[in-house]
């Protein structure tokens, strides 16, 4: 398994130094979890309750040196101060977690979003020795694909303006079905201006980054098996969420061992810094999935492809997550989405 090369006069965080995960037990940051310790450096990662660190603890004393990792509780991280604690010590913060309680309610999600944001930067900001804030954002926090699929680009400079006002729109029941997805971009997109308004305002001693990926697929870590978009092609192969696919819009996939490589070099970089870099590998489409699924399990009886597939008409900078892949990992770019189907249904039973 490769790990992250980086020269010694480009490292932000000597190795060895403590690293911060938030909501560790989560699909994505158990990815970077792993990455980091794979780098050589120790993590602390933050859970909301005891039982959620369980398997934390278990997985990654069995992959890295024992006494690399540990968990602790910060029950809710909106609380202003909640993670005074869990920063003491700490050289790096990656922050992954958010509020994924899909509310169509945006009182509901959106101000505990950018409240955990904001916590855990001022938090960081009374320590002498932090040096390095990642935050995990996302590609809808710049922009959603058209209800019609046309075509457009989103940048480095884009924000989901859209999904907040339709976020805010409506703030009591009967809420639109398609509410839920509204609020959570909006919440992206809020949580992510926080960060760089702070950064701009308090202009911290830390260096900031966001990384932004879209549906994340590949292996997943968690004994239990795949979680949030992790899950989703494991239900469709076993015909378990054929409907809910059905309502997504058009995508891009991102293997999350990519996702979390960039996170990692984000942090450790000292020449990537102050930067939105997109986790974007390609649009596809869930016939394309289909295909590879007979294709790896030809005795398997799946779903017949499904009507109007079509790829994201939104476009996507992916040259600059490429490039930190090749340059600090020796990677040839993405990991392609054939593999990362293989990864995510190693069996199927």
């Amino acid at each position: 398994m490769s790990t992250i090369q980086l020269s010694p006069a480009d490292a932000s965080l000597p190795k060895g130094s403590l690293v911060l995960v938030t909501g560790a037990n989560g699909y994505i940051a158990s990815h970077i979890v792993d990455q980091v310790l794979l780098a050589g450096y120790h993590v602390r990662g933050t859970v909301r309750d005891a039982a959620k660190a369980a398997w934390t603890t278990e997985v990654f004393n069995s992959r890295h040196e024992a006494g690399t990792y540990s968990a602790v509780v910060v029950p809710d991280m909106a609380v202003d101060g909640a993670f005074d604690d869990a920063v003491k010590g700490v050289h790096g913060i990656i922050h992954p977690a958010s509020v994924l309680s899909f509310s169509a309610d945006p009182a509901a999600v959106i101000p505990d979003t950018i409240s955990g944001v904001t916590s855990l930067l001022r938090s960081a900001a009374t320590s002498s020795t932090v040096k390095s804030f990642v935050l995990t954002s996302s590609s809808v926090a710049a922009g959603n694909p058209a209800p019609d699929n046309h075509s457009f680009e989103v940048t480095t400079s884009t924000w989901n303006e859209a999904a907040i006002a339709e976020a805010w729109s409506v703030t009591s029941a009967p809420f639109p079905p398609s509410h839920p997805n509204a609020v959570y971009s909006a919440s992206k997109a809020e949580s992510e201006k926080a960060l760089w308004a702070f950064a701009e305002k308090e202009k911290p001693s830390f260096k900031v980054n966001a990384v932004l990926p879209d549906a994340n697929f590949g292996p997943a870590l968690n004994p239990a098996g795949g979680l949030s978009t992790g899950g989703w092609i494991t239900g469709f192969a076993t015909k378990s969420n054929v409907e809910f696919v059905k309502s997504l819009p058009p995508g891009w996939y991102v293997n999350v061992v990519d996702t979390a490589r960039i996170h990692v070099a984000a942090l450790l970089s000292k020449s990537i810094s102050n930067e939105r870099i997109y986790a974007s590998a390609a649009p596809y489409t869930w016939n394309q999935i289909l295909a590879i699924l007979r294709r790896l399990y030809p005795e398997k009886d799946f779903v017949d492809d499904l009507p109007g597939a079509e790829l994201s008409g939104m476009g996507v900078p992916t040259e600059r997550g490429a490039e930190v892949l090749r340059e600090y990992y020796g990677r040839p770019g993405w990991v392609s989405l054939e593999d990362t189907v293989k990864e995510n249904v190693p069996t199927l039973e």
